[in-house]
């Protein structure tokens, strides 16, 4: 085994997870497989292969600036429950 029930309450803790024996008994059983199938494919030879970001070529996917008409701010506050000539009016949440 790979991992212990113990480890898997010390992560359950850090991350603050409060779970019960038959879920801690069901994730070592699930890190335990994950990690065995990490251990395989640390096992694989990619000496070969060439290391990429991506799986497919890929080129430029932004397009370029471009001036653009936009809303007035008349436009943008039309459907505003609130509008205000200054901005957007929106309720407080820092006190």
């Amino acid at each position: 085994m790979k991992i212990s029930r113990t480890e898997v309450e010390h992560v359950a803790r850090l991350a603050r997870l409060a779970l019960d024996p038959a879920e801690l008994d069901a994730l070592t059983g699930d890190m335990d497989a994950i990690l065995a199938y990490v251990d395989q494919l640390k096992r694989l030879d990619t000496s070969a292969i060439v290391p990429t970001a991506h799986a497919v070529p890929m080129a430029n996917a932004f397009r370029p600036d471009e001036v653009r008409p936009s809303f007035t701010p008349e436009q943008a506050q039309q459907n505003a429950p609130a509008p205000d000539p200054a901005g957007f009016r929106v309720p407080r949440v820092i006190e």
